[in-house]
């Protein structure tokens, strides 16, 4: 009896069970003939049923090939589910503590860094000490590449300062010390001592440092294994992206192309500091590196910088 308007008859369905399982039915029917000739074989002769054996062993062979290519579909279709969510983990968002952690990562398994953003706190106060730190215990090299604002270029620290001071009322983003242009100058000052006291430390560490005349909105930290975006308001979400995803090697050459266009500064070419340096030395340190103090910085400003250089606290602490 044939099935209703919107189900397959009887015969439909003999018809696709025998579509599916062709080869199956050719085997099945070869080996009853192999088996026929070989009761009869004396009357019908060997080149028959060698004829036979060989339709058989097609029709198996063709079975199994139309199995395997089953197996590789579903294998290819596995494959893209991995990539899938592999995918998913080499960009995805960061909020809160896992901004932190995923930079914790970051440091433990890397002896190279790039930073570009505005003043450096966070380098300064975790960054730079950790990495320091971990290399001097594994002796092992060490290279920084550090693109901040430039402290001696008024308009760019005018220009950061307007632009920290736009989110001074957001929620979780309160600063005890107001962003004023002076303020961002003694912040990247503090930064360029700080890389320069550490670069005299640690055998083996380099240190490629440059300063911008543009003020950034973003922060970048690059090591060998991820690429961590944040904004340096706390309660915005971050980017963490992996070392495989394309979008690491496009943020690497557009860094790269930052610090074409920014100044460089050569660490190496400024004198020895001592492990807590005195006003003079600091002044001396930046004349050496053509990035003199301002004549207006009075010796308070000076150890303000010192210590913000060598003391500075963990601006995001989880």
């Amino acid at each position: 009896m044939a099935g209703g308007p919107g189900e397959p008859g009887r015969l439909e369905r003999l018809l696709n069970w025998i579509a599916r399982n062709f080869e199956l039915l050719l085997a099945v029917l070869g080996a009853i003939t192999v088996g026929v000739m070989d009761l009869f074989g004396d009357s019908l002769g060997e080149d028959a049923t060698a004829g036979a054996t060989v339709l058989v062993l097609g029709a198996l062979a063709a079975g199994s090939l139309r199995q395997r290519r089953r197996d590789e579909n579903l294998a290819d279709a596995v494959h893209d589910i991995q990539r899938a969510f592999e995918g998913m983990q080499m960009v995805r968002s960061l909020t809160g503590s896992e901004i932190g952690a995923e930079l914790r990562k970051a440091r433990e398994r890397s002896d190279f860094w790039a930073f570009k953003g505005g003043t450096g706190t966070y380098l300064r106060a975790v960054t730079l000490p950790e990495c320091v730190e971990r290399a001097r215990g594994n002796r092992s090299n060490l290279t920084f590449t550090i693109d901040i604002v430039d402290p001696a270029d008024i308009p760019a620290c005018r220009a950061y300062a307007r632009f920290r001071r736009s989110y001074a009322t957001t929620e979780g983003s309160y600063e005890p010390e107001a962003w004023t242009e002076e303020r961002t100058s003694k912040e990247s000052y503090a930064t360029v001592l700080a890389a320069g006291w550490h670069l005299q430390r640690l055998p083996g560490m380099t240190v490629h440092l440059y300063l911008s005349s543009t003020a950034p909105t973003l922060r970048f930290d690059v090591s060998q294994s991820r690429l961590i975006i944040t904004q340096d308001d706390r309660a915005r979400p971050g980017l963490l992206v992996t070392e495989n995803h394309p979008l690491h090697r496009y943020y690497s050459v557009e860094l790269q192309q930052s610090r074409n266009q920014a100044r460089k500064i050569e660490l190496g070419q400024a004198r020895a500091l001592d492990n807590d340096p005195t006003n003079d030395q600091a002044r001396a340190f930046f004349e050496d590196l053509g990035l003199p103090l301002p004549t207006t910085f009075s010796d308070t400003d000076v150890r303000q910088i010192v210590e913000k250089a060598l003391h500075a606290e963990n601006p995001y602490p989880i």
